[in-house]
């Protein structure tokens, strides 16, 4: 497998100096860290239990060796798995879900609560909005400003 374009990026979040800018910045890198398309199926993956590479990459339907290689050096890098090297021939290599991740776990299950409570009157106000959408005559206050 290649080993280019594997690196760990660094945080996108630059402007983080005053204590409100420093917690929505954290708030911003921890959801986008947990809402990538491949975190979340990790994490519960490994929440169940360490798993090797092959695992996931089964488990996972439509990940690629190399998302899955990124996504885990990244959980890796935020403190959310454990990378253990066995000295075997060949080596063996599990993932498994940090205190840390077991938490975050408890908070994803929370939140899958709330969108199950909450789903049918989210699907009801996006009937309500896409009927009044179609229904009522286009608003034009936008029309034709410079913006």
């Amino acid at each position: 497998m290649s080993q280019r374009n594997t690196g760990v990026p660094v945080s996108a979040v630059e402007d983080c100096e005053t204590p409100q800018a420093r917690q929505a910045c954290s708030v911003l890198e921890a959801m986008s860290r947990v809402s990538g398309k491949w975190s979340i199926g990790i994490l519960l993956m490994t929440t169940q239990g360490p798993a090797r590479f092959t695992e996931l990459e089964r488990g996972i339907k439509g990940i690629s060796r190399r998302m899955l290689t990124l996504t885990l050096r990244n959980l890796e890098r935020d403190g959310l798995l454990s990378r253990t090297v066995y000295p075997t021939v060949p080596p063996r290599v599990e993932y498994a879900a940090t205190p840390v991740a077991l938490e975050l776990y408890e908070t994803l299950l929370s939140l899958a609560n709330w969108a199950q409570r909450h789903h049918d009157g989210i699907q009801q106000a996006r009937t309500l909005y896409d009927l009044a959408a179609t229904t009522a005559p286009p608003d034009r206050s936008l029309a034709g400003s410079s913006h």
